[in-house]
């Protein structure tokens, strides 16, 4: 998909922060960078749990409208979507990338097999 990789090498400021601590594994799952999904590009998709993170910039504010039905059509397809602003990427990554982990760590707890 070019569209996709053409968002891979231009990401934000608050994206490619974002990804420093996702790519590779890091929080024990793969995630991907501009993931195509259906007809979206989604920012963040981790597979193994359907997840979708999304980073709204200041463009986001116009489309809240949007983003809304996107995020209706993209939980139709099963997927959760968690969305953080630039601003708190930029200035308190530690709280987006707890937030993640918690979500992480919960699906696995929902996805364990019972003793």
């Amino acid at each position: 998909h070019q569209h996709a990789e053409a968002l891979r090498k231009n990401m934000t400021p608050a994206e490619q922060i974002l990804w420093l601590r996702l790519n590779k594994s890091q929080l024990g799952f793969r995630f991907k960078a501009q993931h195509p999904i259906d007809i979206f590009i989604a920012d963040f998709y981790c597979h193994q749990f359907k997840l979708v993170v999304e980073i709204d910039g200041g463009i986001h504010e116009q489309k809240k409208e949007y983003d809304e039905g996107r995020t209706a059509e993209l939980e139709q397809l099963g997927l959760t979507i968690i969305r953080f602003t630039n601003e708190e990427v930029l200035s308190d990554i530690d709280s987006v990338i707890k937030k993640i982990s918690m979500y992480l760590v919960s699906s696995v707890a929902d996805t364990a097999p019972s003793p």
